[in-house]
């Protein structure tokens, strides 16, 4: 079982030209409002690719609708607690290249207690798999609570923020970065290549693995000595919002199916091209049988 202590977000997503500038006032073409943060889409891609995951979070009492909708797509809910705060929520822009820039506000996502915490470490089992996210409180004390159970902590540090250096990073399993969190972390240039940013994590982290996204550039895996590359299918973007979580989620799931990570590649990025063809956060993580079938699609266009 993966259990996602993960944020419960409200999206309000607006399509735009381009990004509002300073000091200006822009009209959005369109406005939805649906289920996001990264913690649900992640769980709801595990839950879509047929993966076990149950979430734990924290949303308020009057966004309670989001239990059912996460439940009907095979995510447990039970561990999902109704606060009297406001859930947490985002502000999503999108321009005409399917980019995004997203305005965060925490909110309930920032209310675990260390009680709270040690009582849902305290229903794991030494191997299950905890995963997380960088919009959730109380990671420092999370970590090294879910290692001395016996539990395997998987980490997506983002959003990118300077208090992951300080997280007992080596005590991950496994951590997901994307150019900008790797580059980030590591103090090294944003447009650094792959090569040496693998390097580095080698040297900083040590033989903790880790997945590398490089968007339309493809993904690497590494641990040890091995290290492996899986292009990026060539499709148009329409909105990238919640590619990388998709990418993690459909990871995790053919991880958890026993699939080497070389194939767990192949199917997360699949399912991430789906993804970015698509509008929407929790709306764009496709389904099993898609991803299943541009798999078979692109096999045999290579042959």
């Amino acid at each position: 079982m993966i259990f996602n202590f993960g944020s419960i977000n409200i999206d309000h997503t607006y399509r735009v030209a381009y990004f509002v500038r300073p000091g200006e006032t822009l009209e959005s073409n369109e406005y939805s409002v649906g289920l996001g943060g990264k913690g649900v889409n992640q769980s709801l891609a595990i839950a879509r690719a047929k993966g076990a995951v149950s979430h734990w979070g924290r949303v308020s009492s009057v966004d309670a609708w989001v239990m059912p909708e996460l439940e009907s797509a095979g995510v447990g809910v039970q561990d999902i607690e109704l606060a009297v705060e406001p859930s947490g929520h985002a502000i999503i822009q999108i321009d005409e290249r399917g980019e995004n820039a997203i305005l965060l506000f925490s909110g309930a996502n920032h209310g675990f207690t260390q009680d709270r915490m040690a009582a849902l470490i305290a229903q794991t089992a030494p191997g299950d798999t905890i995963l997380i996210q960088n919009e959730c409180n109380g990671l420092d004390q999370l970590i090294p609570l879910a290692v001395s159970h016996g539990c395997k902590v998987i980490f997506n540090p983002a959003p990118m923020t300077a208090k992951v250096a300080s997280l007992p990073l080596e005590q991950c399993e496994l951590l997901f970065f994307n150019r900008t969190e790797a580059a980030a972390l590591l103090e090294m240039p944003v447009e650094s290549n792959a090569a040496d940013l693998l390097s580095r994590c080698k040297e900083v982290l040590g033989d903790v693995e880790v997945v590398l996204t490089l968007g339309s550039e493809g993904a690497w895996y590494q641990r040890n000595s091995e290290t492996l590359f899986q292009p990026a299918l060539k499709v148009k973007a329409i909105d990238t919002t919640a590619a990388g979580d998709t990418f993690v989620g459909y990871f995790l799931a053919a991880r958890q199916a026993g699939l080497k990570p070389s194939q767990c590649l192949q199917r997360a990025t699949a399912a991430a091209a789906l993804a970015v063809q698509k509008r929407g956060a929790a709306s764009s993580i496709p389904m099993a049988e898609e991803v299943d079938g541009l798999m078979c699609q692109t096999a045999e266009e290579q042959f």
